[in-house]
């Protein structure tokens, strides 16, 4: 165990003058045992805790004297010291809270006397005059006024000289504040200073009772008199300064009611006096003239709001509200103060107003429950919960439940609490059941949407208040309901909250009613059912929340619960296997365990663990289960303990093992978060526990609490966890072979260095169980620093860190040429064209600085390439070597770089070809991180490299700032290769054509179409190069530059130089005087670099230039503030004057860059005002600082959209959607409606009153202008806005009745906003029409909408308004069809009124009405009618009949033009959209007549067939939908409530048939091959002869070309190769005689599904192919009888390994279930413990070769198998393309044959094949053919040698300088050398070929036979 280390204590010593010594020792006796003596010794000393035990002893010391000695001068004296010191020490000195205590004991003899002292020293005190020095006598009546008898005392006899004090303190301060303006740091100092003057102001007052006996006092010509008055004055003055901080008016308010409480003469009066302060109004009573002369400024005037609602604060906490002592005049009070809090809800907007009133009413319905306990039935009944006063308080805590201070949520919730127990205070106990207003709520909180957070809060109360069963009585499906929102993390805390509340209150309610334990069955029933339901079925979000927020609350109520979770998730666990979607029950079973042992419901010490639950067999399929998450859960099972020094166990070990083989390719970077942070706990618990081992084998003791296995000696088990972590490092090593993917070496790297920071070297005595340096040899250091060569730099991070975590004799490198070498290669590689190179060199020079034998190393290789010569300093202390070597590489790499610029600066082409300087400049960043600058040695060396590394930086970016500041320096392609694009790289070259010196820079070059780094003679095309050799490379090589390439060097080298000069003010020390010791900057320097800085900034116009040019001179301004020096504190401020200046001057000839929206400015300083508020309201900083200003912000944007400048209504849109965002939150999810982002209209209101009158005169204007009469056309660019914040409100039925805030004026205008012209503001205001309706409104407000349309016989009809009223009717009719709160009783009249209203006008469904598109509208209402009459209650459609409706239906179908035809081919407008509607109807027709055959339609309804063969094929569209959708229920055996299969889908088949051959839509196609997949082939397929005159094989042969054609249209292409599977399954299960005939149909599906295998064509094939293989695994993959050849068998089963092996998860993972379906097979489920479960791809994989193994024997006797899969693992086909490439080896592209995959890796495979080919190999080497072996064997030896040679080719150090080609050659010779060692092992040469492959990844294997042994 770790102890937490003991703060120390620090106590500053009391100090006396020079006189109190003096009297101290003229006093102290001989022996030192009197006061004197010990008050002597204790001034003395210097610590002040040993001060302490001094003080302790004075009052024993004291008690042991006679009382007669109590006269002696000596004590006298001494007690006067004593007042000097107290008085003296500081308030926080923890010495003045002890002397206070032991005076506190005083003997009663010299108490006497030492208030005497106390009060002259008091006194004294209180005549000071300094106000700074007034805190110092304030704390000191604080400390005296606190638990101090004493000093309690001493004030109370020097009573009126303290108020006299404090009155002048109160007046004085104030005073000195405003002297102060603009000084925050003294005001505030100043303002605490008052807070706490006016806090002993109240106690001292509190404490007037005491010091003045009877009332005398209270005589106005009173001294204390006097002081309460003029204390009063002034605290009634404070409330109404708004100058000074709220807590001092907070306090204010309260003092001024404890004044008046405690001036009036009787109780009675008070209620009366505070009454006029809040209602601010005198009247005609008659008040003291002293209330009047000191307070009635608050009762005549009118008093801010802050003031009123702290008066009401004041009135709350200072006022007796218990026992009835106000009487009748305080209950009115009370009620008083409510109202006026009520008023202030709806003016105080401002975040900490708003914090005092919800904390304030918290006070007031605490202070009404006190009154209850002696009130008046009136009062009662005045606050019942049908009261307006509960009303009005029920309306707050609905308004500001959603708040977004976590303080006034918060509150709210506390406020409803009080509110439940003030209504039960006013009704009998046995009628709080049953009572309505509990009922009410109930109700209402119920119908409330879940996404509203209040909800949970108030249904949390309400259940602690009338119990959950009640609550259940309601709905029984509540705690599903909560289960289904937790997948949104925002609401998953309240969710699991009420939760909890709910089952402990019924857990609680069934054990007190149940007589047995079966109690716990329903309970079982209600909570725990619904919770395993939804973690096997809901989405990872929503099981990710359940387990955090619900799961171990559950366990905690009822750890029993465990047990009867696990039974039931393991009896289905084999039912429910899950996906890569879902957990499935052995999900929920790890997720269960998991949580029980994290929460310490598993413990050994209970005997109770995962082990006596569940089998290690189910713990290892959740290790590698498909789901992440499962497999997640299942480590965390292994991983997580409640003790951090429980044991791991063998078992534990075994399967951790297993886990890291196959779970470090993971590409969700979470998951790798979460394994490594997992592996980290355990590898803790090994570390703790082995603490405790040793301690216990070092005592000789077993004990048991500890042990959890006793028959296990600690030894024993320190050994395996030794050998276990020596396991783990072994395979983490061996997961960084050559071409391991990024994930597996991020993962390996974390894990090592997890490792390498729990097991360090140990440090003296300590014992260590593990050391991971133990495990590192030379090696190993190589693999790790060949990691810095990935192209992801999280990979050379992690890697270099792991190096630097290591003891230095690990990484020594003792070979120089080893250190030259890659010295070289790092030079090399910094000045690279890839800037992932750069990235490698500068971790290799940081790894090489950190070598001490470098310098040494290096001194041959500076001679031989003129580099600096190695540092010497002769004649002082020595330098560290890590400095040294800094310096040198820094000089190397600058020199370079200075030779560079200078070539630059003749042709920037050139460097951007050959040698851009960027790399340089990151190198020496790098190496400066290497260093501690406060700490050289070498000081003159490195001012003289930091001085000219600054001006270096400058002429760098003197050479490349014309391009990044040219007018257009992004707008070219990556890649020029054409003449338009090589003369706009001309354009940007004449642009910097002056600083060029040479010709070649005004000529332009293009890039070659091959790849090749090399650079060739350019094309005749092109001009040739005047100055041809200045181009060549080192080789004399041309090159090739695109303007994409000099872009890219410019500015990253202005990038690295910016973030040089920042980390160089950031880290190197300031030499702000020439004489500093230390400095290597001055400020000349800095001054110069921030210049730098501003200029770029206000001139550059590349984004990335600029942000990362923003980023360094952040940094410079941060270091400036914190400057000493005052000159460059001030440089900010002059530079911001400067740019204002300049900005202001409106110059011609300025250098400001406006241009290009968000150029350098924005980042200085933002120049309009727009912008600038978007800003503020997008700083998180602000937080609710900014919530006041947001109603200004709203107008501001909406105003601003009106202006006829473009940049003006741009920043206004940017400025609104901010707002939109700080108001409703961010947008979490795809749903524009959703009511997650949305808000109540009173709620919206309440918190931006000021927007309710502005959006309604705004929008009463709009609509004045949408809805003129004149014909002329008027857009109103607002309305836009105004409707997208209205759409964002919506009603609730908790809003309350209250007018002031009302919704309802707004509806008037949006209905008539929906008679714009925009298409678009119609469907808008349709939208924002619908939150402005209640829902039990809606049915009246259709019916009226519907009354305004015209009839057919109105002579004017506008259809933009007819449009948008339709608009209108649908949305609203289908919110209340979507609507799940409304009465069922109700519905039937509703929708048979409505249905009346709308058949008056179905002339506008009909073609009486010529617009289609109000047409379209009409039909859209009818269809939405049709979805209605669905979900209508039961026995309420007949009643429609009588309506008529579906003879009008019918009637609107036969005569539109899908029955008569298009009479016209020409467009028109909305003729789609009518016939998509008119399409709609007619299959709900069609539906309804299936349903309900007496529903006959007139004439009978167009058939689905005739729909088919429509000439539009957005109708053929529809209508194939719904027929997938119909077939689809039917084929699944789910059918619709009333909907079920057509009689007519048999003559589907002739008709889909027919459309195969002729559709030429896409989309329509490629459903009608879905359709014809999903049906029963035998339905249809012997229809191809009569329809298409095409024979079954005929028409499988055009499937097949369809597939294989279609590679362009993926969709096609996949529904293609779908159908045509399924017609081949077709034909073998039907035919199998007639197979033979089939072999070629065969043969060329095989080669159609290896083709939709390959990596150039998109996910959708692959994952085709993956779901046909599926399908077809028991006929061809596992089938022990071949029906296929042995090759395509074969072929098939290498699509699967391809598919496990691809880059897409979603690929992967539906190919891993085909490995489920083949081991799920009759002759092959035993042949591994995985079978039936669905597994990741990396254990299918191998999984997949291992069955295949075994399949083998049993389809042949290995003469033809075996040599294909050799030529499987020699991979012949990048042999082939290898040696067609062996020309070009020494090029980088050398083997990009295709895209990169990131996942795959190939030695993993192999090492796959090679592990389960050795079995075979041993068991057929004596039938194999002599002579294939033998051409097996010259093939891959010739490859071997080539490959050789090719290795020899490649420069030094390969591995750096040419990764792509050495990873590719290593990995092709061991694939060819494992191919040797097998052909060795057949021929007999070798016996086991596994031992041999070393340095191939090793894999764990599981087969069946192993497991056992």
């Amino acid at each position: 165990m770790v102890l937490k280390k003991k703060k120390d204590i620090q106590v500053a010593a009391l100090i006396v003058g020079y006189q109190e010594l003096e009297t101290l020792r003229s006093f102290a006796d001989a022996e030192g045992k009197n006061l004197a003596s010990l008050l002597l010794r204790c001034v003395q000393l210097t610590d002040g805790l040993v001060q302490i035990h001094c003080i302790k002893q004075i009052v024993p010391l004291l008690e042991k004297i006679d009382g007669n000695q109590a006269c002696d001068p000596m004590y006298q004296s001494c007690l006067d010291i004593l007042g000097r010191i107290y008085f003296s020490v500081g308030p926080k000195n923890p010495l003045k809270k002890v002397l206070a205590s032991s005076l506190n004991g005083l003997p009663e003899s010299f108490f006497a006397d030492a208030v005497r002292s106390f009060t002259c020293c008091l006194q004294e005190e209180l005549k000071t005059s300094n106000l700074y020095s007034y805190r110092k006598v304030i704390d000191n009546l604080a400390s005296c006024m606190e638990n101090f008898n004493l000093g309690r005392t001493s004030v109370m006899n020097l009573f009126k000289d303290v108020l006299r004090f404090l009155q002048k303190v109160l007046v004085e301060i104030p005073e000195e504040n405003r002297k102060f303006t603009g000084n925050h740091i003294a005001q505030t100092e100043l303002m605490h200073d008052l807070l706490i003057a006016i806090r002993v102001s109240v106690m001292l007052v509190q404490k007037v009772q005491e010091i003045s006996q009877g009332g005398l006092w209270k005589i106005p010509s009173s001294p204390v008199w006097q002081s309460m008055c003029g204390l009063l004055s002034i605290f009634s003055k404070f409330l109404r300064n708004d100058d000074l901080l709220q807590n001092i008016q907070s306090t204010s308010g309260l003092a001024v009611i404890l004044l008046i409480k405690t001036m009036c003469d009787t109780t009675e009066m008070i209620p009366g006096l505070v009454n006029h302060l809040i209602l601010h109004s005198v009247g005609s009573c008659t008040v003291p003239e002293w209330f009047m002369n000191s307070c009635g400024s608050l009762c005549v005037e009118d008093v801010p709001g802050p003031a009123l609602l702290f008066l009401c604060q004041g009135a709350l906490a200072m006022l007796n509200w218990k026992n009835g002592s106000m009487g009748q005049s305080g209950e009115n009070l009370l009620l008083d103060i409510a109202s006026v809090l009520f008023s202030l809800s709806l003016q105080l907007k401002e975040s900490s107003l708003e914090m005092f009133l919800s904390r304030i009413l918290v006070m007031w319905t605490d202070s009404a429950l006190d009154s209850f306990e002696s009130s008046s039935l009136s009062l009662k009944s005045r606050l019942n919960g049908n009261s307006d006063t509960v009303g009005k308080l029920l309306e707050y805590v609905y308004t500001h439940w959603e708040h977004p201070l976590d303080a006034v949520r918060y509150q709210t919730k506390t406020i409803f609490r009080n509110l439940l127990q003030i209504h039960q205070c006013t009704v009998e106990r046995s009628d709080c059941v049953s009572d309505r207003f509990f009922l009410g709520l109930i109700e209402s909180l119920l119908r409330l949407e879940w996404h509203v957070k209040g909800k949970y809060s108030c249904l949390s109360c309400l259940v602690d208040c009338v119990g959950i069963e009640n609550v259940l009585a309601v709905n029984k499906t509540i705690p599903s309901q909560i289960l289904e929102v937790m997948g949104d993390q925002s609401l998953a805390p309240y969710a699991g909250d009420l939760l909890e509340t709910m089952f402990k209150n019924h857990k609680n309610h069934l054990k007190s009613q149940a007589l047995c334990s079966s109690w716990i069955d329903q309970w079982h029933e209600t909570w725990v059912s619904p919770l395993l339901l939804i973690l096997r079925e809901g989405s990872l979000e929503q099981t990710a929340c359940v387990i955090d927020y619900y799961l171990p609350k559950l366990l905690k109520c009822s750890p029993e619960s465990l047990s009867y979770m696990v039974n039931i998730l393991q009896t289905s666990a084999y039912i429910n296997t899950g996906s890569c979607s879902s957990r499935g029950s052995l999900g929920v079973l790890m997720a269960c365990l998991r949580t029980a042992r994290a929460h310490g419901h598993l413990q050994s010490v209970s005997h109770v663990t995962w082990s006596s639950l569940v089998s290690s067999a189910k713990i290892k399929q959740g290790l590698v289960h498909q789901h992440c998450q499962v497999r997640i859960d299942a480590l965390g099972l292994l991983c997580e303990s409640h003790r951090s020094t429980e044991i791991v166990s063998v078992e534990e070990m075994q399967l951790l093992q297993f886990f890291i083989q196959y779970n470090l390719n993971s590409q969700s970077p979470g998951m790798r978060q979460q394994i490594c942070s997992l592996l980290q706990k355990l590898f803790s618990r090994i570390q703790e526990s082995s603490q405790v081992l040793y301690k216990l084998e070092q005592s000789k003791s077993q004990q048991e609490s500890v042990n959890d296995s006793t028959e296990k000696n600690p030894s024993e088990t320190l050994q395996q966890y030794q050998n276990f972590m020596s396991s783990v490092c072994n395979s983490l090593f061996r997961a960084l072979f050559p071409g391991s993917s990024h994930s597996t070496k991020f993962s390996a790297l974390t894990i090592l260095g997890s490792i390498a920071e729990l097991f360090p070297d140990p440090e003296g005595k300590t014992q260590a169980v593990f050391q991971l340096s133990h495990e590192i040899d030379f090696a190993r250091v190589e693999t790790i620093m060949e990691c810095f060569s990935s192209t992801f730099e999280e990979v050379k991070i992690l890697a270099f860190n792991l190096l630097m975590k290591l003891p230095k004799t690990v990484v020594h490198i003792q070979d120089s040429l080893k250190l030259q070498a890659l010295f070289r290669v790092a030079m090399e590689l910094s000045t690279s064209t890839k800037p992932y190179d750069c990235v490698t060199a500068s971790y290799l020079l940081r790894f090489l600085i950190g070598e001490e034998g470098l310098r040494s190393a290096l001194t041959t290789f500076f001679n031989n390439s003129l580099g600096p010569s190695p540092c010497q300093r002769g004649g002082e202390e020595p330098v560290g070597f890590v400095e040294r070597n800094t310096l040198m590489v820094i000089r190397h790499l600058l020199e370079n770089l200075e030779r560079e610029i200078s070539q630059a600066e003749s042709s920037l082409l050139q460097a951007a070809a050959l040698f851009p300087m960027y790399g340089r400049v990151h190198c020496i960043i790098g190496a400066f991180q290497q260093l501690s600058l406060n700490n050289l040695m070498l000081v003159t060396e490195w001012r003289h490299v930091v001085a000219k590394l600054i001006l270096t930086s400058y002429r760098l970016s003197a050479v490349v700032s014309p391009v990044v500041q040219s007018s257009s320096p992004e707008g070219l392609i990556p890649m020029d290769t054409d003449s338009e694009m090589a003369s706009r790289l001309k354009m940007i070259l004449n642009e910097i054509q002056p600083r060029d010196t040479n010709d070649y820079f005004s000529q332009v070059k293009m890039t070659k179409k091959h790849n090749s780094l090399g650079f060739e003679v350019l094309t005749a095309d092109v001009p040739m190069i005047t100055t041809s050799a200045e181009m060549k490379g080192k080789e004399g090589q041309s090159c090739d530059v695109t303007a994409q390439a000099v872009l890219v060097c410019c500015w990253r080298s202005m990038k690295e130089v910016a973030l040089l000069l920042g980390m160089l003010c950031q880290l190197v020390p300031l030499q702000s005087v020439p004489e500093a010791p230390d400095g290597l900057v001055t400020v000349e320097q800095i001054k110069n670099i921030g210049d730098y800085f501003k200029q770029h900034l206000l001139q550059s116009r590349h984004r990335g230039a600029f942000e990362l040019a923003y980023t360094g001179f952040v940094k410079l301004t941060q270091v400036l503030t914190r400057c000493p020096s005052e000159c460059l504190q001030r440089l900010p401020e002059q530079w911001l004057r400067d740019v204002l200046e300049e900005i202001k001057s409106s110059n011609p000839s300025s250098k400001l860059c406006a241009t290009r929206r968000s150029a350098g400015i924005p980042f200085y300083i933002q120049v309009h005002a727009l912008n600038i508020l978007r800003a503020l309201f997008r700083d998180t900083r602000l937080g609710e600082n900014i919530i006041p200003y947001v109603a200004d912000g709203i107008q501001a944007a909406i105003l601003g959209f009106t202006s006829p400048v473009w940049a003006v209504r741009n920043s206004s849109t940017l400025l609104f959607s901010s707002l939109i965002t700080r108001i409703f939150g961010v947008k979490r999810g795809k749903d524009e409606h959703s009511k997650k982002n949305r808000m109540t209209g009173r709620e919206f209101f309440s918190r931006f009153p000021a927007l309710y009158p502005f959006l309604l005169k705004q929008l009463e204007v709009v609509a004045n202008t949408v809805d003129s009469d004149s014909s002329e056309l008027k857009l109103h660019p607002n309305l836009f806005l105004f409707l997208l914040i209205l759409g964002r409100l919506y009603p609730s039925p908790m809003d309350g009745t209250s007018s002031v805030l009302s919704m309802a004026p707004f509806v008037p205008f949006i209905r008539r906003c929906g008679h714009s012209a925009v298409y678009r503001s119609r469907e808008m205001a349709a939208r924002a029409l619908v939150p402005f309706v209640m829902i039990d409104q809606i049915p009246n407000t259709i019916q009226s909408l519907l009354s305004e349309l015209p009839n057919c016989t109105d002579l004017c009809i506008r259809h933009n308004h007819v449009h948008g009223m339709l608009l209108q009717v649908f949305h609203l009719l289908q919110s209340y069809s979507d609507s799940k709160h409304r009465a069922n009783s109700d519905f039937q009249q509703e929708l048979t009124d409505v249905t009346v209203c709308i058949k008056a006008k179905l002339w506008l469904a009909k073609r009486q009405n010529p617009c289609l598109v109000t047409r379209a509208a009409c039909i859209d209402i009818l269809v939405l009618l049709t979805r209605c009459l669905d979900k209508a209650p039961k026995g309420s459609q007949p009643g429609l009949k009588i309506l008529g409706f579906w003879e009008e239906v019918g009637t609107i179908i036969s005569e539109s033009e899908l029955k008569t035809g298009i009479p016209s081919s020409s467009a028109i407008p909305g003729l789609i959209q009518y016939l998509q509607s008119l399409t709609r109807l007619v299959i709900a027709a069609i539906f309804a007549t299936a349903a309900d055959p007496s529903e006959k339609i007139k004439d009978g309804p167009i058939s689905l067939i005739q729909l088919l063969q429509s000439d539009f094929p957005e109708v053929r569209q529809l209508t194939l939908e719904a027929l997938l959708h119909l077939v689809t229920l039917a084929v699944s055996g789910k059918t619709g409530k009333e909907r079920g299969p057509l009689p007519s889908l048999p003559d589907m088949g002739e008709t889909l048939l027919k459309m195969a051959m002729e559709e030429k839509h896409q989309e329509c196609f490629a459903k009608v091959l879905k359709i014809l997949h999903c049906l029963d082939v035998s339905t249809w397929l012997p229809l191809t002869e009569s329809c298409i005159h095409q024979t079954p094989k005929e028409f499988l042969n055009w499937t097949m070309s369809v597939a294989n054609a279609s590679s362009e249209r993926i969709k096609i292409q996949s529904e293609a190769l779908r159908l045509a599977s399924k017609l081949v399954t077709h034909h073998v299960q039907m035919y199998t005689e007639g197979l033979p005939l089939m072999e070629r149909e065969l043969k060329q599906w095989v080669q159609l599904m290896a083709y939709c295998c390959g990596g150039e064509l998109q996910t959708g094939a692959r994952l085709a192919v993956a779901e046909v293989l599926i399908s077809v695994t028991p006929f061809f993959l596992t089938n022990q009888h071949l029906i296929l050849d042995l090759p395509d068998t074969l072929m098939l089963w290498k699509c699967v390994f391809i598919l496990l092996q691809s880059e897409e998860q979603t690929v992967r993972d539906r190919a891993a279930e085909v490995v489920q379906a083949a081991l799920s097979q009759e002759n092959t489920c035993r042949t591994t413990e995985f079978a039936f479960c669905l597994v990741n791809a990396s254990v299918a994989l191998d999984l997949a070769v291992a069955l295949l193994c075994e399949l083998l024997p049993q389809w042949d006797p290995l003469t033809a198998g075996l040599p294909i899969l050799l030529e499987w693992l020699l991979g012949e086909d990048d042999i082939r393309k290898c040696m067609e490439n062996t020309p070009q080896v020494e090029d980088d592209f050398v083997f990009d044959k295709e895209e990169v995959n990131f996942w795959a890796e190939t030695l993993t495979y192999i090492s796959h094949l090679v592990k389960h080919l050795s079995p075979l190999c041993k068991k057929s080497w004596p039938s194999q053919d002599p002579q294939e072996l033998s051409r097996l064997r010259k093939t891959a030896s010739q490859q071997y040698q080539h490959l050789s040679q090719l290795s020899k080719q490649l420069p030094p150090t390969p591995e750096f300088s040419k990764t792509a080609d050495h990873t590719r050659l290593y990995i092709q010779k061991e694939r060819t050398l494992a191919c040797l060692k097998l052909l060795d092992f057949l021929e007999g040469k070798e016996e086991d070929p596994t031992p041999g492959l070393l340095s191939l990844p090793y894999v764990l294997s599981f087969n069946s036979t192993e497991n056992k042994a």
